[in-house]
Parts: structure tokens; sequence; C-alpha cells
């Protein structure tokens, strides 16, 4: 039986432990490479949300008891239904995401990954025996926070999604979810529906589709105590800001412009490919995107014309329909901006070497020769697939030119002398670094998260990393008798 039925129940309507129609309406699920309607979702306006985080709240402290075996099995249910319904949802993500199907079947890959590492967490370790000057027993131990509200964003909708949920329901919280409603289905219909399969009981996971409305209602909610955003860097200083007014942490995983250093002894050809994938995959729109290529002078002139070969070769279309490189940006805005960056860097003294046009919301690949401080594509976070190059004459100007953004997410060294490679990184600031290889890689194990405003460090992946992001600190201390005091 489909998971994702667009007959079922979910057709229209907004989740909190069942489904019904939202007090905001709905929203046509329409895919970018074709403008057809795929579904309707419903659409959450500030009183659903506030409706899902009181449920949410009733419902956290009874499933915080829950024996952790239970916890852990549900989580273990959940992977395996991913698992089995991949197919069918990887179908959703090509045709609502513009996802090709390698992308896709990554993406469910990453987020079975999720499920299975968030079902251990129920079991680890959560606390330590803290020495005391008093005869007594004195604990350290993390509980759950309570409600933790997810906002998602549509490029990578499923993982960006489950990497918080998953390890936040583990750990005993209640989780209400608001997906970006461009992708509603893959970021947020599908949790729902895989949960709720799962045996998860009703209220503990609430799934909401919305605009800013409901993320600001989100936000200020009393019952929510942990925010976990992702997004861009503009959206995630209001988030962070709008947490901190209400005393709420905010763990926030925002944009890039992530360097690719490429040494003069690199191998070429797979540098190549290296530099095409992290600029080009899923049309850029992944926040680690390869934005901007450092290359030796010595190789600089090869380097762009091999690059921009290999950007004149890759087929773009629709994914569901053709064996595409590329598929459609999500939307005509993020398109528009995309080219408008690539437009203002053509005028102000950079060279298109390939690429620089677009049919409907397929963009070619580009590649942008003698890059500069000042050349719009290489200064911002574009948001495509658009490869700027800009040569580095040694190592310390090549550190320098890096360190010249307030980005600090993903880093990519290309070089056959992987000791020199580590050795420049190690002056570069940067949340995620990559010794041969390009800067677009996600585990489920392994810590992620930026510096500088690409957000607020390593907040997702890993036991560590989980448990400190949604849970609390406590102390606790045990005694025979109570302590007699002198008045």
């Amino acid at each position: 039986m489909p998971l994702l039925d667009p007959a079922s129940t979910w057709t229209g309507a907004i989740f909190d432990g069942t489904w019904h129609p939202a007090a905001g309406g709905e929203r046509i699920v329409v895919s970018p490479a074709t403008g057809e309607e795929l579904g309707r979702t419903g659409l959450a306006n500030g009183a659903d949300i506030t409706a899902a985080c009181a449920r949410a709240a009733a419902a956290q402290p009874a499933w915080a008891a829950t024996p952790f075996e239970e916890r852990g099995a549900i989580m273990r249910r959940a992977g395996r239904l991913l698992e089995e319904h991949a197919q069918e949802i990887a179908g959703w993500l090509i045709r609502e995401a513009g996802s090709v199907p390698g992308k896709a079947d990554f993406e469910l890959h990453v987020a079975a990954s999720e499920a299975y590492e968030s079902a251990a967490l129920p079991s680890a370790p959560l606390g330590e025996i803290l020495p005391s000057a008093r005869p007594r027993l004195s604990l350290a131990r993390r509980v759950p926070a309570g409600v933790v509200g997810v906002i998602a964003p549509f490029n990578v909708p499923l993982i960006l999604a489950i990497r918080s949920v998953a390890p936040a329901l583990a750990l005993g919280n209640s989780v209400v979810l608001k997906p970006d409603p461009r992708t509603a289905v893959g970021g947020g219909v599908v949790l729902a529906r895989i949960f709720e399969e799962a045996g998860l009981p009703p209220g503990v996971l609430s799934v909401l589709p919305g605009g800013a409305e409901a993320g600001e209602a989100l936000v200020a909610d009393p019952n929510v105590r942990v925010i976990s955003f992702t997004g861009s860097t503009a959206a995630g200083r209001k988030v962070g800001e709008a947490a901190a007014r209400h005393l709420k942490r905010a763990h926030l995983e925002l944009g890039g412009n992530s360097a690719l250093i490429v040494l003069a002894d690199a191998d070429m050809e797979r540098a190549i490919s290296a530099a095409a994938w992290g600029s080009f995959m899923h049309q850029g729109q992944i926040c680690m995107t390869t934005g901007r290529h450092l290359v030796h002078e010595s190789i600089a002139d090869e380097y762009v014309e091999r690059l921009a070969a290999k950007a004149d070769g890759l087929p773009v279309g629709d994914p569901a329909t053709g064996q595409v490189a590329l598929g459609p940006i999500i939307d005509a805005g993020q398109r528009d901006k995309i080219h408008a960056l690539v437009t203002a860097s053509g005028s102000n003294g950079a060279r298109i070497a390939a690429g620089g046009t677009y049919e409907g919301l397929f963009y070619r690949p580009t590649v942008i020769a003698d890059a500069s401080d000042s050349t719009p594509a290489w200064a911002e976070e574009v948001f495509g697939p658009v490869a700027p190059v800009r040569r580095f004459g040694s190592l310390d100007e090549a550190a320098a030119i890096a360190n010249r953004t307030a980005y600090g997410l993903s880093l990519g060294i290309l070089t056959a002398d992987v000791m020199k490679g580590l050795a420049l990184a190690e002056r570069i600031p940067s949340g995620i670094v990559h010794i041969n290889d390009q800067t677009v890689d996600d585990e489920a194990v392994a810590p992620f998260g930026g510096v500088g405003d690409s957000g607020t460090g390593s907040r997702f992946g890993g036991v560590a990393a989980n448990i400190e992001a949604f849970t609390e600190g406590q102390w606790v201390t045990l005694q025979g008798e109570i302590t007699a005091y002198p008045f």
C-alpha cells in the first residue's frame, strides 16, 4: 500500500497526531520542472501552530516516561519504513524538489541512517556521578528539553528535517515540525506518515507546513523550549534574535560560501570531477555547495577550460523523465537571484566561461573565470549551479583569500600531499573540512555545523551533539536525611 497516496487523509491537511484541515487553508504542491499539481497539503497559520504546541506539551511527559527500549524500537521501525518505501519517497523528492535520482537516493540513505542512529540515543549514557564535599550522592544528568520546534528548508527536505526530528524524539521530546511549504511532502508529510506507521503516540510529532507567520509563532510559543533552524543566514539571524527574546535556545545551521582549494599537484581529471560535483549537484542548492574555487596559478587556465567543458556537457532537464545531471531551480524567485548575480559578475569584469543562461527554471551550470573579491557571485552565496574561479600564487595567499568571508561551513582541499592540505586547512576556520574531496557531504554519525555566518556550530549529527542539542543539563543530589541547618 502506498505511504503517500494523494487520495489519503493527508491531502489538504496538517498533522498533530491526527490529520485535519488547517486554519490557514491549503497549498498546492507543484513540480518545479513541469508546473503540474502533484497534490495538496494544509498550510498552517499562527493559530494552527499554537494548538499543535499545546498538544505537543501535553503529550511530551508520557512520551519521555516511555521505556527507552520502546522509543528505540519506534526509531528502528521508522528507519525500516524509510527503506521499504524508498522508491515511492524518492519519486516525490524528484518531482517536488527537483532532485536527480542519485541525490534522492542519497537523501533516503542518510534519512534512514538518521533514524537508526537515533534508535541508540535512548540507551546512551545521559549523566555522570560527581564528587561532593558532603555525604550525599551528587550527579549530573541530561533530561528532555520538552517541546522542540524544527524549521526545515526546501533544498534537501527529508535529511534537513529528520536530522533534528529523529534525535529529538528519541531523547524524549515532542516535536513540532514546520517544513518549507514548497517541499511540504518530502520534508513533512513523509515524516508524519513514517512515524504514524511506526507507532509514535499521537501528539508527540506535529507536521505543519507554513510560511513566515507559522515560523514566527513557533519560535515565540511558550511551550517550545528549543528551536532547530536550517535556512539562510538572513532568516537565521531573525530566528536567533526572536528566540533570544524568549530566552530559548536556537540551533542555527545557515548559509555558506564554501571554498575548494586546488593545489598545483592535484590530479587534474579528478579535481575537475570533484569541482563539478561540488558546484552543480542539486543545481547548487545546498548549503555546503562549492561556491568559490581557488586554483593555483600554474594550473588555473587549464582548470577553467576543463571545468567549462564539463559544465557545457552536463544535461539539464526534468529528472523525472530523463537522464539528467541537473534538474530545475526550486522557483522563479531563486532563479532570478542566481541570474542577477551571474549577470552582475560579468558586468564587473569577470568572464562567463560556460553557462549563464536558462530556460524556464532550468539553469545551465555556469563557470565564471577571473573572479575577485568584488565579483558578486564570488562574494555572496549564490545557491545555484555557479562555479566562480580565481587563482592564487602561494599557500599564504590561498589562506588569506579563503578567509575573506563571513561564512565558515565547509572546506575542500585537493592535493597530492595530504599533510600539506591539513596544515592549510588549520589556517581556515570551518565547521567541516575534506582533504581530497569537494565540500558537499553528510553522514548521520558525523557532527555537522558551521562557524561565523554559517551558524552556531555542530548541533547536528553524532551522539554528543544530539544529546547536547535536545536535552537540558540537571544537577541532582540524594542523601538519607534532611540536612540540619543553624536556623
